[in-house]
């Protein structure tokens, strides 16, 4: 998540820098061509002014429904940490010797802790199962825009929280026994609040919870899994297809139509016309390029890169919020931005 006030041009232009170039090269080429007289063809602003308009239309209900999901996302990401916290409530308050009084303050604490702390390894187990790349995302595909998407998780994306991603240690969260049934799984994070289900159901033979204290921790596990599978629906469920490729072709086909309006035009005008419908033409250009990139970029919102939801920053939080319900001194720094990226 980028967390300055702004984006900087130069930011955008080193983004794009390949998509200008080729904008320069192509205007340039056709200019040359029409000053030279090598082409004649001036095709009427009517039908580039429609399909102009169309494709902003098309490109722009596509970025639309990219935010959607990014935001659904940033959304489900907040009920889980807001869950969270609730759950490290629920623990601390319920898991008491209300009900049975043979059991020892020292076995309590350690049950709360052994609840806390599985589902802090939730937490991170969960987003790393989200960044695991799909099929469609940048990352996957082939030739420059798989190198490019490298480029950008390393130096803007994931690459900025190594370390810190690094330091965290699941045994110390969870006993190792318990860690190698679980990564034996298929789906980690649906395991481990099996497993805190299965830890509640003992809890209620022991009569350490009663039934209402034993279904309300429950109901919050079923809340867990709720948003789990929202995350997941995003994760594996691309922006369709025909709305996510039709609009580059349309765009494509809008770049290719429109020099030869825009470019004779100018030239009309003289010598500092043709200079003039260059830049001027590459620009408009541009300007559809980026609508489509922007869109594209961040239709994904599990994908490594700067736009992505900051998942290892809220995690953190909800560990240190956990953490100090246990009343432990000894807690992580939060994930600070680097460059002006949250991750």
């Amino acid at each position: 998540m980028i967390v300055s006030k702004g984006v900087s041009l130069i930011n955008i232009i080193k983004w794009s820098w390949v998509h200008i170039v080729w904008l320069l090269l192509f205007s340039g080429g056709i200019a040359t061509l029409y000053y030279f007289n090598f082409l004649d063809i001036i095709i009427p602003w009517l039908p580039i002014s429609v399909i102009g308009t169309a494709v902003a239309f098309f490109v722009g209900f596509k970025n639309n429904q990219a935010y959607d999901r990014m935001w659904e996302a940033r959304k489900i990401w907040g009920g889980i940490i807001n869950n969270s916290r609730t759950w490290g409530m629920q623990v601390d308050g319920y898991v008491t010797n209300k009900f049975n009084k043979n059991i020892p303050e020292e076995q309590l604490n350690e049950i709360k802790k052994r609840l806390i702390h599985r589902h802090i390894a939730w937490l991170y187990l969960h987003r790393r199962q989200l960044l695991i790349p799909s099929s469609w995302e940048h990352i996957k595909q082939k030739g420059l825009i798989a190198k490019k998407a490298v480029k950008h998780q390393k130096k803007f994306g994931i690459g900025l929280v190594e370390k810190e991603a690094d330091e965290l240690d699941l045994s110390k969260l969870i006993s190792e026994k318990e860690l190698d049934s679980l990564m034996t799984s298929k789906n980690i994070s649906t395991q481990i609040i099996n497993k805190q289900s299965q830890e509640l159901t003992k809890l209620r033979d022991l009569d350490i919870i009663d039934d209402f204290r034993h279904i309300d921790l429950m109901q919050t596990l079923s809340t867990f899994y709720d948003l789990q599978g929202k995350n997941e629906r995003i994760k594996k469920f691309p922006l369709p297809r025909q709305y996510a490729n039709t609009s580059r072709y349309f765009v494509g086909i809008f770049l290719l139509l429109f020099p030869f309006s825009m470019i004779p035009e100018l030239i009309a005008i003289g010598e500092v016309g043709f200079w003039l419908s260059i830049p001027i033409t590459a620009l408009v250009g541009w300007v559809y390029v980026m609508m489509e990139l922007v869109g594209d970029y961040t239709e994904n919102p599990f994908q490594g890169m700067a736009n992505d939801i900051p998942m290892l920053s809220l995690c953190r939080t909800a560990e240190i919020d956990l953490r100090e319900i246990l009343k432990e001194s000894n807690l992580p720094s939060a994930i600070k931005a680097k460059k002006n990226i949250l991750m």
